[in-house]
């Protein structure tokens, strides 16, 4: 390992150099990042998933920047312009633009105006006029390159400003003080190109913003509004400023007889060369920000959405709502077993309601259902009511919940929906679908491509490869943050596992169904290509919860039963004793230090092995908000300014958080009316899945727009 990319490294992720020295040698001996970060907390100072991922990107970042100077001296050596300050410039260089700005003068350059000047024999004037001093007779330099080539004085000027303005354009530090100065002080400025029929853009029609002050999501909408032909965006700078500064750096002596030549080199070079890709370059830095931006949101509340409780033991009637034809039902008990798909027709007339109403108390009353989760999609409102009308003529007290079914249609019709549901429609996939996220959203969501479940912001308008990368980053997070029972969980759920894939996935659950339920974690050695790295990466995720080893219910790595029956022995109890009040209570009184210097681990490993022992089924998904259960619906007619409401907040962005309040269309809490005082990130007070306490600020009902405050004085 490089010492000097650890050393920048460590200061890149505010880490020390120890912790970036174990987590890359503990990821170039095979190890995932889930393992790192819950099984190996003493090498690494107990850094998160998040961290160590950080420090991986930026080291991998610092080893393509070295690779590239390599390439660059490489090739300025071959071309044999190395210098020993070249060199040093380079090796010192500390970005990837710093360093392509370095190699651009030595570059192989498409013919330019310069190069053909340089080919006429006009290099030696152009440093000449760059030299010169006031008592110089330009004219008369000039004719000493006539030719065939250079047919007078005029084109031998020419052809030398040619060459200077593309040595101005070529200068690494003229590029990099220009590009701060429009960063610093240009401003991103959008006028009116093409059609806008719903006027999506309007507020960019006539818009200047300062380009360091740009919202990363104004910066992505003003991206498409372009893209799409509406706008046309330029960045508004000050060209005399850059004059003046070219002017004192290729003009020292003002009283050279050359500088009006130099002048007119340095105005092209700033209009025709520098400006065009300066400008594209603080615009794609822009651009890059904004959908790191736009692809964290995304990742903040996908992993929201993942980590929301189950509603654990519950019989779900899930109804996916359709007008003409028909709302498709699926009943799926505790386990998630269909039990029964029936269709119902509430919105075709009279006739078809009363049906519907008969069959709707039929299916309901036969399985007990405990909740009706009903889908968000088209007729969802108008199917809340018709659930509302039935709930008090329900035999059990039943409560129902709209879940969000963004990408249900796209599970639904997928390879994954048809092999476990090969003999249903895609709609009735679909109910099913709805009625298992709220029994277990993240079994149920992992089998939907995460682009497809709608929590984001601009996630069309980002690098795909990246935001799918961050997106996968997060589910494997989630579901190794939560354990996976081995003996329930699909295919799906157990490629995310750290050290497996679909295949190891696929060949666990056919080993499941050959040879039964797995009695214990060591019989899982057994699977077709589940070598002994991959068992050791996985096994502490995957759990066996009524095996014959109680251990193997717990997050405790089997690498540790050893220390954690010498641990109980000392205590007085047996592993079968664990998650006992006793236990629990003998647990607490021990000397960490001491026990942890006795049996040989870390202090941090004996801490998790403790709270293991202590919750051995605890699911970190049960300190989140449950979901928001509800008897009564609302509709839009039914707001009141400063009406109090309870919601569920479905969707959060720069601007603020959308929160389902229970009628047709979510009301947008504004990021200045989250909490009393100045909030910077909305992340920092909500988060999806929260329940929260808003009030009703105001209401357009033509518009369909709902603005709601979560302070009570902003309304007064």
């Amino acid at each position: 390992m490089d010492e000097q990319m650890i050393k920048a490294t460590a200061a890149d992720t505010n880490s020390n150099t120890k912790q970036v020295q174990a987590v890359i040698q503990l990821t170039e001996e095979g190890n995932t990042i889930p393992f790192i970060a819950r099984y190996r907390k003493e090498m690494t100072g107990s850094l998160d998933e998040v961290e160590i991922r950080t420090i991986l990107e930026r080291y991998t970042y610092r080893k393509n920047v070295e690779q590239r100077k390599e390439e660059v001296i490489r090739s300025i050596t071959d071309q044999e312009k190395m210098t020993p300050e070249l060199a040093a410039s380079i090796k010192s260089a500390a970005t990837l633009q710093a360093v392509e700005d370095l190699y651009r003068p030595f570059k192989q350059k498409k013919r330019t105006k310069a190069s053909v000047a340089k080919e006429k024999g006009l290099e030696p004037l152009a440093k000449w006029l760059l030299s010169c001093l006031k008592s110089a007779d330009i004219e008369q330099e000039s004719r000493r390159y006539i030719n065939e080539q250079v047919e007078n004085v005029e084109d031998a000027i020419q052809g030398a400003s040619d060459i200077i303005a593309e040595t101005i354009a070529d200068d690494a530090a003229i590029r990099q003080r220009i590009r701060l100065d429009m960063t610093k002080y240009g401003k991103i400025k959008t006028d009116l190109k093409g059609e806008d029929e719903k006027e999506v853009f309007k507020m960019y029609y006539d818009y200047e913003e300062p380009v360091n002050k740009i919202a990363p999501h104004r910066t992505l909408a003003v991206n498409r509004g372009e893209s799409e032909g509406v706008l046309k965006v330029s960045i508004a700078f000050d060209e005399e400023r850059v004059i003046r500064y070219l002017t004192k750096m290729f003009i020292p002596n003002e009283q050279s007889v050359a500088a009006p030549i130099i002048l007119g080199a340095a105005r092209d070079a700033y209009k025709r060369l520098i400006r065009p890709s300066v400008e594209r370059e603080v615009r794609n830095e822009l651009t890059e920000k904004a959908e790191e931006r736009a692809i964290h949101i995304f990742s903040e509340n996908l992993k929201n959405l993942l980590l929301q409780p189950p509603l654990k033991g519950k019989v779900v009637l899930a109804v996916d709502p359709a007008y003409r034809t028909g709302c498709k039902m699926a009943v799926v008990d505790e386990t998630g077993k269909v039990l029964a798909i029936k269709v119902m027709y509430p919105h075709v007339g009279e006739g078809k309601r009363k049906e519907a109403k008969i069959l709707f108390k039929q299916i309901a009353d036969e399985f007990e259902a405990d909740i009706v989760a009903i889908g968000n999609g088209t007729a969802s409102r108008e199917t809340e009511q018709f659930v509302v009308e039935m709930l008090p003529e329900l035999r059990k007290q039943t409560a129902y919940i709209i879940v969000n079914e963004a990408g249900a249609s796209v599970y639904s019709a997928s390879d994954i929906a048809r092999e476990e549901f090969p003999h249903l429609q895609v709609e009735e996939r679909s109910a099913v679908s709805i009625g298992r996220r709220i029994q277990d959203p993240l079994a149920e969501l992992v089998k939907i491509d995460p682009q497809s479940i709608g929590v984001g912001q601009y996630q069309h308008d980002v690098s795909q490869k990246k935001l799918s990368g961050s997106l996968a980053f997060v589910v494997e997070t989630a579901v190794n943050r939560v354990g996976v029972d081995v003996n329930t969980a699909s295919p799906s759920l157990l490629e995310h596992v750290a050290g497996l894939n679909k295949t190891v996935a696929k060949n666990i659950v056919q080993f499941r169904e050959e040879n039964g339920k797995f009695s214990k974690r060591s019989v899982i050695k057994k699977v077709p290509r589940l070598g002994g790295k991959t068992f050791e990466q996985c096994i502490g995720f995957l759990r066996i919860t009524d095996g014959e080893e109680p251990l193997d219910r717990t997050p405790i790595h089997p690498e540790h039963y050893k220390e954690v029956g010498a641990l109980l022995k000392s205590l007085g109890f047996k592993t079968t004793d664990i998650g006992s009040a006793e236990l629990a209570a003998s647990l607490q009184e021990i000397d960490l230090k001491k026990v942890a210097a006795e049996l040989n681990i870390g202090e941090l490993t004996l801490k998790d092995i403790i709270d293991s022992l202590q919750k051995p089924g605890r699911d970190p998904r049960d300190e989140m908000p449950a979901p928001l259960l509800k008897t009564d619906v609302l509709k839009m007619e039914d707001l009141k300014k400063g009406m109090e409401l309870e919601g569920t907040v479905r969707n959060v962005t720069d601007f603020g958080a959308f929160v389902d309040i229970g009628v047709k269309q979510d009301g947008l809490v504004h990021i200045s009316k989250l909490k009393k005082g100045f909030v910077k990130n909305p992340f920092d007070v909500v988060s999806v899945g929260d329940i929260v306490t808003v009030w009703v600020d105001s209401v357009e009902a033509g518009k369909g727009r709902i603005s709601l405050t979560m302070v009570k004085e902003e309304l007064k």
